[in-house]
């Protein structure tokens, strides 16, 4: 009876993760797919840059908040489009409510990713915002917006992609690798930052060395 008891036990505690698992593999796309996926994110992402250089005459080197809001323009819609078609709850959430969840998410997700960045340094000021709202919104197309097109407000696979990093499936690794992705790269790419002369402190101090050393 003991052994039945226990049995019966771990067959109950083990279904919900069960359950979970069947959920996921509902709704779980092929590696082909999934690849596909990232190859139409990263030729919008390109096609944006080569209108913003060839009918605006703009990069990220020379304006690079209007490239920026350009890219976000072009991207936003694939994004959105490309994600929704993966909603998790087929039953409960359908496709346009899905898309609709993308467009919600898109401000909160530049919003997070904004405070983030002062958090983390970025400079704060009026002749900075368009900067930071423009880079956000465009944070927020790879970070957020594939999330919540995708599941939604389910806190567990929030959980699991973000603060576990142990995304299930294809599915999962649509939504992680860009995430995390742009997250790295973003940090990677601020790297640099401390090698830009053009700030008056380090103007300063590069002329008191050059002042020394004579």
């Amino acid at each position: 009876m003991k052994a039945n008891a226990t049995s019966s036990f771990v067959k109950s505690s083990a279904e919900p993760e069960l359950e979970e698992e069947v959920s996921v593999s509902s709704t779980s796309i092929s590696a082909l797919e999934a690849l596909s996926v990232h190859l139409i994110s990263v030729l919008g992402l390109v096609l944006a840059l080569l209108l913003a250089h060839t009918f605006f005459s703009v990069n990220l080197v020379s304006h690079p908040s209007p490239t920026l809001l350009l890219v976000s323009i072009i991207e936003c819609p694939i994004v959105i489009l490309l994600y929704s078609r993966y909603r998790k709850n087929r039953d409960e959430c359908t496709y346009l409510k899905a898309v609709g969840q993308g467009l919600l998410g898109l401000p909160v997700g530049a919003l997070v990713n904004a405070l983030g960045a002062i958090a983390l340094g970025a400079p704060v000021g009026t002749q900075y915002f368009l900067k930071t709202i423009n880079w956000s919104l465009m944070m927020s197309l790879f970070t957020i917006v594939p999330a919540v097109s995708v599941f939604g407000s389910s806190w567990k696979d929030w959980q699991r992609i973000f603060a576990n990093t142990k995304p299930i499936g294809s599915l999962g690794f649509i939504i992680y690798l860009p995430a995390h992705g742009a997250i790295i790269g973003a940090w990677l790419g601020a790297l640099p930052m401390p090698l830009d002369w053009e700030r008056s402190w380090q103007r300063i101090l590069h002329n008191g060395l050059i002042h020394e050393s004579r």
